[in-house]
C-alpha cells in the first residue's frame, strides 16, 4: 500500500548569500553584495557537486580542491548549511511499492555546494562568463567523474564502467543561487514521466519502430519538429479511445516528479507543464502532480478514434518559449525568475529564455546548452541545480 513520507527542503535559505559576504575581499572594491545584477558581472560561479549514496562515502572535497589546487587562478570556499533556514515539509504520497514498475520518491544523494572565486576583481561579458562556465563544468566533470570511478572501483567488488552515473556537476552564476525564482516549466515526454507517450500510442497500434525512429531524429534536432509531428500523428489514425486510457493508466511518473513538484510548489512556484505531445495525457500527468498549469497539442478524434489530423499552431521549440514568455508577463514577473526543464531539442527555446535552463537525462546536443545537467538522481536534481542541499526527512531533521 501507498506510505506518505514526509521531506524538509530549507525555505529562503541564506548560505549562498553568507559564502558571498565571506568572500568580499576578493571582490572589486565596493560591489554591492546585496545586487544580484552587480555580481552577475562578476566571474562568481557556483559548484554543486551531487554524488548518490553509492559513491558518497567518497571524499569529494579531497577531489574537488585537487583540480582548484591546479587552477592558480582561483579560490574554493564550501557553502556551509544554514542553521538559521527556515523549512518546508513536503509530504509526498509514494508510489505502491506492491505494484509493477514502482518507483522510489527520491534517490539518496549528498550535495556538496562551494563558490569558485576569482582572486583577481576581474570583469566579465556576460557572453564570456557562460563561455568560462561551459569550460570549467566540462573540465571538473570530466576530471570528477574518472577520479571517482577510479576510487570507487579501486573500493569495491563491482566494477562502475559508465562514469556518467557517478557525479552531476554543476557550475553557475552564483546569481542563480541568489535570485528568488517563481516560474517553473516542464516538459512532459521523457521529463515528468518515463516515456515518450506518442510512441506507447505506436506500439500499440503496431507501428512502434516507424514512429520511434522519428521522434529519436527530432529530439535529436535532425529533423524539423512540426514535421516530424505531422508525420507521426497521420500513423496513429483510428486508434480508439479505449487504448488512450489504457496508455494513461500505464505511464509512469519519473523518479522525484512528486517531491520535486511538490517542492516547489511549498516554495511558492507556479508550475507548468509545456509539452509537445497531447493534452489528453498532459492533463492526466498535470492532475497526478498537482501542477498547475498545462500546455500542449490536442489529439483530434472522431467517433471515439484518432483521425490523424493535426490541430495548429503545433507546440513546437518556439511554441514552448512563446508560452513561457507569455505565462511569465501574465503572472507579471520577469524572465530572470523562470526555471525551465527538458531533454529534447525542442526545449531549448524556452530553456535559453529562462534564468536557468535544466537538461535532464537529456540528448546531448541538449545537455552540451543547458546551465545544468542532471544524470544521476531522479527530477529532484533540479533543486540541487538550484543550489538547495539535498532532502532530508523531517523526522531527521527534527533530531538535529
Amino acid at each position: 500500500m501507498p506510505n506518505n513520507t514526509s521531506y524538509s527542503l530549507p525555505k529562503d535559505s541564506k548560505a549562498w548569500q553568507q559564502a558571498v559576504d565571506s568572500v568580499a575581499s576578493l571582490l572589486p572594491e565596493g560591489t554591492n553584495l546585496q545586487d544580484v545584477d552587480a555580481l552577475q558581472s562578476l566571474p562568481i560561479f557556483a559548484l554543486i557537486v551531487v554524488l548518490p549514496t553509492h559513491v558518497s562515502s567518497l571524499d569529494i572535497h579531497q577531489y574537488v580542491q585537487s583540480w582548484v589546487d591546479e587552477q592558480p587562478n582561483w579560490h574554493l570556499v564550501t557553502v556551509a548549511e544554514d542553521a538559521d533556514a527556515n523549512f518546508v515539509d513536503i509530504e509526498i504520497a509514494d508510489i505502491d511499492m506492491t505494484q509493477p514498475f514502482a518507483k522510489h520518491s527520491l534517490i539518496d544523494v549528498q550535495v556538496f555546494r562551494y563558490l569558485l572565486v576569482p582572486m583577481t576583481d576581474t570583469l566579465m561579458h556576460p557572453a564570456k562568463k557562460t563561455a568560462a562556465a561551459h569550460i570549467i563544468d566540462d573540465q571538473l566533470t570530466t576530471r570528477l567523474r574518472h577520479d571517482l570511478t577510479e576510487a570507487y572501483n579501486n573500493a569495491q567488488s563491482t566494477v562502475v564502467s559508465d562514469h556518467s552515473d557517478v557525479v552531476d556537476c554543476h557550475i553557475l552564476s552564483v546569481g542563480h543561487m541568489l535570485r528568488t525564482h517563481k516560474l517553473a516549466c516542464f516538459d512532459m515526454d521523457s521529463t515528468l514521466i518515463e516515456q515518450e507517450v506518442i510512441v506507447e500510442l505506436a506500439k500499440t497500434a503496431g507501428i512502434g519502430e516507424q514512429v520511434e525512429a522519428i521522434t529519436e531524429a527530432a529530439m535529436r534536432g535532425e529533423m524539423d519538429f512540426n514535421e516530424s509531428f505531422a508525420q507521426r500523428v497521420a500513423l496513429l489514425q483510428g486508434i480508439p479511445i479505449s487504448v488512450l486510457d489504457e496508455i494513461c493508466s500505464r505511464l509512469i511518473l519519473s523518479t522525484g516528479a512528486r517531491a520535486t513538484i511538490s517542492a516547489l510548489k511549498a516554495l511558492g512556484y507556479h508550475t507548468v507543464l509545456v509539452s509537445g505531445g497531447f493534452t489528453y495525457f498532459a492533463r492526466y500527468i498535470a492532475e497526478q502532480l498537482g501542477i498547475d498549469e498545462v500546455h500542449a497539442n490536442p489529439l483530434d478524434i472522431e467517433e471515439g478514434e484518432v483521425t490523424g489530423h493535426i490541430q495548429l499552431p503545433i507546440v513546437n521549440g518556439a511554441k514552448k518559449a512563446a508560452i513561457v514568455a507569455h505565462t511569465a508577463e501574465r503572472l507579471g514577473i520577469t524572465m530572470s525568475q523562470v526555471v525551465c526543464v527538458g531533454d529534447g531539442a525542442n526545449d531549448l527555446p524556452m530553456m535559453a529564455l529562462a534564468d536557468l535552463g535544466v537538461a535532464f537525462n537529456a540528448k546531448p546536443i541538449v545537455q552540451a546548452r543547458a546551465d545544468a545537467a542532471v544524470n544521476v538522481t531522479g527530477l529532484e536534481g533540479v533543486l540541487y541545480a538550484l543550489g538547495y542541499p539535498a532532502f532530508a526527512h523531517s523526522n531527521e531533521r527534527s533530531k538535529t
